[in-house]
Formats: structure tokens, C-alpha cells, sequence
């Protein structure tokens, strides 16, 4: 204490104690992500188990919400990027605690969620659609699901939907992650494993699922897929959506999606990319 009160002395004859004490101050709250433009370190949610978009390889991370989160974060100043696991079903938990500031993890914009956080975006559109093994032909989208047993995760936007219009059709099993339930669906326990398309097509391109499995039928939603952020943050918003823009502007939106999800997946060019929606 006795060193400390020196240092300020000394520092209050240079005129330097505000600067000090402002320095002492952002240490000793150290708000995960930092701040937008600032340099530093932010803390972004994306999923480690979905190939071609966002998985965890080693102490890498590769797929297409990563390196739309990489660019983004580029734009907005930051140096350093620490990725953080986010499940569907944590994933407003996680920005309404502070311990992320951006998530990137196919995050279905909805009015529900909208209630609790606010996005960016979109960047991408995709729409739900079915996984089955290779050899299954009783398949072949939601209206040949009666008496099936399907799989989803918890609190994910496809799972609310088949609960939704499919109740009364279906068995739903819910998983924290859709890897358990693509492991569900090779083992034979479930008979198919619903969630967006693009997502669905990375599973079925990975190598142990090769020639195993396979995307059915037409997507049956649309998945508008957003930054969640915290609610209410126009400020951080906009900035996101000029980086989103300025990626798809350059080139470098359509050589991410070629480079992570290649041919695995063609989008509905129709719909991709998109144009982000007016920040509120």
C-alpha cells in the first residue's frame, strides 16, 4: 500500500494519477472480448464439433463461422482471438454473462431469441433438412416421418420445430450436440438426425461417415444464421455488419465458404450471401 500511494505521488506531480487510475481500472474489471477497436483479445462462442463450419482439430479450429469470425474480428481491431465452446443450449447464457462477446455458431436469428440478445448479420442462409444412413429409402423428407425416431440438440431451432409441427409423428431425442446424434444415427439407435442442411452435409462429407450417410430431401425451413451479441448493442452491431459486407464485397466471404465446406455443399444462391439487417 505504502509503494502504491508513492507511485501515485509521484505520478500526481507529472499530472499523469487519472491516466494512471484509468489503467489500474480496465485491469481489474478486464471485460471479456475487450472492446470493439481497441486491439487486444475478444472471446468468441462457436460450436468444436460441426465440420465445415465450426470444429475443434487439435488446438486448431477450423470452418466457415470460424473464419467469418477471424475476418470480423480483424475489422473490428482485435489482435488476438480466443474461441470458446458454445452449445445451443448455452448460448444466451454465455453473452448475457459477459464470458463472450460475439458468438458465430449457426445461430438461427428468431423473434424468441431476439427477447434475450440481439444479432448481427445474417451471413448466411441455410434450411433444415435430414440425415440417414446410406442404405435407408423410407426417408425421404418430414412428411415420411411418422414412426420414426429422430434426433436433435437441445435448444436448437430445428428441434422446436419438429416439436412444433412433428409431435405427434415422431420420437425426438434430444443431445447436446449434434455429433452424439450423428453417432446415434450410424449406430442404428436413431433412424435420422435433423438440423440445417450445410451442417447435416459436413457430417456426411467427414471420413468415417463416408458412403455411410446421407442429406435427404428439400430444406423444409429457412435458417438465417447470425453474430449473437449482446441485447441491444447497435453500436457493435453496425460494425459487424460493415465487416460482413466488406468481406462478401472483396471475395473473401465466397473463398471462406469454398475452402471449409467445398463440395460438400452448394448453398441456395438465391438467398447467399445476404445482406444484413438493419441493427435495433
Amino acid at each position: 500500500m505504502k509503494i502504491m500511494k508513492a507511485v501515485v505521488a509521484v505520478l500526481a506531480s507529472l499530472g499523469l494519477t487519472a491516466a494512471f487510475a484509468g489503467c489500474v481500472n480496465d485491469t481489474q474489471t478486464g471485460t471479456p472480448g475487450g472492446n470493439p477497436g481497441g486491439g487486444g483479445k475478444v472471446v468468441i462462442g462457436i460450436k468444436f464439433d460441426q465440420p465445415g463450419l465450426g470444429l475443434k482439430v487439435g488446438e486448431d479450429y477450423t470452418g466457415f463461422d470460424v473464419e467469418v469470425a477471424r475476418y470480423v474480428a480483424k475489422e473490428l481491431g482485435y489482435t488476438e482471438v480466443e474461441f470458446k465452446q458454445s452449445p445451443s443450449a448455452q448460448r444466451e447464457t454465455l453473452l448475457q454473462s459477459g464470458q463472450v462477446q460475439m458468438i458465430f455458431a449457426t445461430y438461427s436469428i428468431t423473434d424468441d431469441r431476439k427477447k434475450k440478445i440481439s444479432f448481427a448479420g445474417p451471413y448466411f442462409i441455410a434450411g433444415q433438412g435430414l440425415l440417414v444412413r446410406a442404405d435407408n429409402t423410407d426417408i425421404t423428407g418430414p412428411e415420411t416421418l411418422n414412426g420414426k425416431k429422430l434426433c436433435s440438440v437441445t435448444g436448437s431451432t430445428p428441434a422446436e420445430k419438429i416439436k412444433k409441427d412433428y409431435a405427434t409423428q415422431v420420437q425426438l431425442a434430444e443431445f447436446d450436440t449434434y455429433s452424439k446424434c450423428v453417432e446415434a444415427l450410424n449406430s442404428g439407435q436413431v433412424d435420422a438426425v435433423t438440423t440445417d442442411d450445410v451442417i447435416l452435409a459436413g457430417f456426411a462429407a467427414q471420413e468415417q461417415y463416408k458412403g455411410k450417410l446421407k442429406v435427404v430431401g428439400k430444406p423444409f425451413t429457412e435458417e438465417r444464421y447470425g453474430v449473437g451479441i449482446k441485447q441491444g448493442d447497435t453500436e457493435l452491431c453496425t460494425k459487424i455488419n460493415t465487416a460482413l459486407e466488406k468481406m462478401v464485397s472483396e471475395g473473401a466471404w465466397k473463398q471462406a465458404l469454398t475452402d471449409t465446406v467445398g463440395d460438400a455443399f452448394t448453398p441456395d444462391e438465391t438467398k447467399n450471401p445476404p445482406k444484413p439487417d438493419a441493427c435495433s
